[in-house]
């Protein structure tokens, strides 16, 4: 046993080789190409099964509104009016009252569907069946879907379900068909096919209020632009088109009525006052007629005609200016509870209302109406909202200033006309009796008539004025029926499932990588360890029976397994190469490596060069080495250590020279402790007279302790490790038993190597200074090697050579 020179070791050089990490993934080329199709088929069913959406859209115009005051309230509230109204009217082409009215204009009260192999298709505009209602409700009706077959030319089949159940009928055309609480009639359809099947269903426009809804989307085409796109999505692109045209002309329309709101309100004040004016002037008229029959009187005098003259136009002032403050105070207590469609009602041209406030009170309506559409959005505490708040606090504190100021004014002018009204009542009430109460009667008619008409003459504007308001948008282009669905779309879905295909396999891969925990080429063992490695043995070409029976040297001399052996015999050689009489201790981490099969093998090929080998089957516990070489296992090592027979009797011989061995013997109940016996060390002593190479079998040293003794005597302790069965912490195992017992002949073999790229470390190791005092050189034969004749293995058959198909 040589002991540790104070040599501070260090692992290899390793680098990544790219070419190794391309042959590694393109070794498990077939799961890459399997998710691949696996992927490409589901992108088709995907694609068979799943409706498609069509989509189209118009652009309307929407008009400017422009008003400086309107404009400085904005600026002082930091308000984005633009952005602010594309949201208003985006909310409004959305609402309900639009949509149902857009509906109701296309006239669809019964759906019609054909039923195809995957799904049921709607026959929108198409209307294969004439359907007549004859009891309907819209609110209670029969909601579920109706199959129709013809039958013949007088009689037709109908399929629904009843109460949860499902019913089935022939009826008469043209007869009425009673289903729950609706009775329709159907006629008959002159072109048709016998063997056409179609569904429908009744409905109401509040049906399509979600479907429409949920596909009607509005935005700008550009950025703080006028410009609005409105697009509709739908499964049936001519109900799209035609309902998105629809939706914009009911826009126009309701954009319109809310605009000649404010000019109905004027009208329906000013009808108000006429009503009562015009009961008024009817009155006083008759009154003169009976007052002069009664007084037999004709006309009045100049003075009292003069005077009934001044009281008639101070008096209409007055009635003016009165008309004026009560459309002052309405407006007033409008705009304080914030009410819309905030009017002036008119302006009585007395010149006492700023002109501006007209442009107020417009702006104010607006500001309104856009919080409106907003709180349908957002809530109250939002930005936006909080915005419009602010704008709006502003105009109705400048309009309300204005409205007082007016109202003072006017109440000046009204104050005045009084003065002036007393007078000529005091000339009036110097007249005679008769003649005073004539001039009373004449002027209150003649003050209502006059009256009358000013609100007649108003009211002629008002309505001209809303006839002339036009809509706050255009529409600039139609929608047009769009045939190319727009999802799912196949160009997406395909390369959605080429890339997921691609993902899949290789993280397959890359997952199978990660999760294994097992050693399966030298390179990661000497990433692991600075324990070197004597060799790879590669699995055996075929199968190997429980006990391990075949003997390579015998069965397989020429195969590329045979030579992996020679090659770590070869490496044995060089070490501890002064000693006459070398002792090899074999073992490994746990059962199940192989340090059994390659004692075995190992000590059959070292016979064949004219060394005399002895194997020890050191195994007390789970020893196989009876069972190899077909003998009982009744006496043997254990029966040696405890004194109860000799070590010539224990020696027995195999059919190939130079080969002897030891069995272990039965199991006896102490077997670490016969281990650490002199008598262990005594027998060691004797056997290295006798042979060559002495090599012992010993027991998993991860499990047991019993192979400590036999490795601290050794001169060579081989560590085997398993191919694709050790896992990595066994590389480590090695060398902390190296450093712990201060050993320097410590080696290890990759046994049962089979180039298995996918597990294969993706570094390479580069022996290069020091390094090459340490390593032995060996090959592993992987696929980068040709035979050339030199082994007999059978090649092996590519899956995509056929020409071996048809020998």
């Amino acid at each position: 046993m040589e002991e540790t020179n104070n040599i501070t070791q260090r692992l290899p050089n390793q680098e990544i080789d790219y070419f190794k990490i391309g042959r590694i993934l393109i070794s498990r080329w077939y799961w890459v190409v399997g998710s691949l199709a696996v992927f490409t088929i589901w992108s088709y069913v995907y694609l068979w099964y799943t409706p498609k959406i069509y989509s189209t859209a118009g652009t309307m115009k929407l008009e400017d509104r422009k008003s400086e005051i309107g404009d400085l309230a904005n600026v002082v509230s930091g308000s984005d009016r633009g952005q602010s109204r594309i949201q208003s009217e985006t909310s409004v082409l959305q609402s309900h009252d639009v949509i149902l009215n857009a509906v109701t204009d296309l006239n669809y009260p019964v759906s019609f569907y054909v039923e195809g192999r995957v799904r049921t298709s709607e026959l929108y505009p198409q209307k294969p069946l004439t359907i007549d209602k004859i009891q309907f409700d819209s609110l209670n009706f029969f909601r579920e879907i109706i199959t129709f077959k013809p039958v013949n030319r007088t009689s037709y089949n109908l399929t629904y379900k009843l109460n949860g159940k499902e019913a089935s009928a022939n009826y008469a055309y043209n007869t009425p068909v009673t289903l729950g609480p609706t009775t329709f009639s159907i006629k008959y359809p002159d072109n048709i096919n016998k063997n056409t099947v179609l569904l429908f269903k009744f409905n109401t426009p509040e049906d399509f209020v979600g479907r429409v809804r949920g596909g009607l989307r509005a935005s700008e085409t550009v950025k703080n632009s006028n410009i609005l796109s409105v697009q509709m999505t739908d499964a049936n692109p001519q109900f799209a088109a035609d309902v998105l045209n629809a939706v914009m002309k009911e826009y126009l329309i309701y954009d319109r009525n809310r605009k000649t709101q404010s000019a109905s309100q004027m009208i329906n004040f000013i009808d108000d006052q006429l009503k009562y004016l015009s009961s008024e002037v009817k009155g006083s008229e008759k009154s003169i007629q009976s007052f002069k029959q009664k007084n037999r009187l004709m006309e009045v005098s100049a003075a009292a005609d003069a005077a009934l003259d001044k009281a008639k136009d101070l008096e209409s002032q007055q009635a003016v200016l009165k008309l004026q403050l009560l459309a002052i105070n309405e407006t007033k207590e409008n705009i304080s509870k914030e009410k819309n469609n905030v009017n002036l009602n008119f302006d009585a041209g007395s010149g006492q209302v700023d002109p501006n406030l007209l442009t107020l009170i417009s702006k104010l309506d607006g500001l309104l109406n856009q919080r409106t559409d907003l709180l349908k959005t957002y809530n109250y505490n939002s930005q936006p909202v909080q915005d419009i708040n602010k704008a709006i606090l502003q105009v109705k504190n400048t309009a309300i200033n204005s409205l007082n100021s007016a109202y003072n004014s006017v109440k000046r002018n009204l104050d005045f006309i009084a003065a002036q009204l007393g007078q000529v009542n005091q000339q009036i009430s110097v007249l005679p009796g008769a003649e005073r109460d004539l001039v009373s009667l004449r002027r209150d008619f003649e003050i209502n008539e006059k009256v009358y008409s000013f609100l007649s003459e108003k009211k002629l504007e008002a309505q001209i004025s809303r006839s002339g308001i036009l809509p706050g948008a255009t529409i600039i282009e139609q929608a047009q029926p769009n045939y190319s669905p727009v999802s799912p779309n196949e160009h997406d879905i395909h390369r959605t499932a080429i890339i997921f295909g691609l993902a899949v396999g290789l993280g397959l891969i890359v997952l199978i990588r990660v999760l294994n925990p097992y050693i399966y080429d030298k390179e990661t063992i000497e990433s692991l360890t600075t324990i070197p490695i004597i060799g790879v043995i590669r699995k055996f070409p075929s199968t190997l029976d429980e006990d391990n029976i075949q003997v390579l040297a015998i069965n397989r001399p020429k195969s590329i397994f045979a030579e992996s052996v020679r090659s770590v015999r070869t490496n044995l050689n060089f070490i501890a190469a002064e000693k006459a009489s070398k002792v090899i201790c074999i073992t490994s981490e746990v059962a199940g490596e192989g340090k059994s099969f390659v004692a075995t093998n190992l000590a059959s090929t070292l016979s064949l060069i004219d060394k005399k080998v002895i194997l020890i089957g050191a195994d007390l516990r789970r020893s196989k080495l009876h069972k190899t070489f077909k003998v009982p296992n009744e006496k043997g090592l254990s029966n040696y250590l405890s004194h109860q027979t000799t070590l010539d009797e224990i020696i027995l011989h195999s059919e190939q020279d130079n080969l002897d061995f030891i069995v272990s013997g039965p199991v006896p109940p102490n077997p670490s402790e016969l281990l650490h016996t002199q008598q262990l060390r005594d027998m060691i002593d004797v056997l290295k007279t006798r042979y060559d190479v002495i090599m012992v079998d010993t027991a998993p040293i991860g499990l047991v302790s019993d192979a400590i003794p036999l490795i601290r005597i050794s001169d060579i302790n081989i560590f085997v490790i398993r191919s694709g069965k050790s896992k990595y912490y066994a590389a480590t195992v090695p060398q902390r038993i190296a450093q712990e017992y201060h050993l320097d002949n410590t080696v290890i073999v990759l046994n049962a190597f089979e180039e298995d790229l996918l597990h294969s470390r993706y570094y390479t190791t580069k022996f290069t200074g020091d390094y090459s005092t340490r390593y032995y050189y060996y090959s592993d034969y992987s696929s980068g090697y040709q035979a050339s004749g030199y082994y007999v293995d059978d090649e092996k058959k590519k899956w995509w050579d056929f020409k071996h198909w048809f020998k």
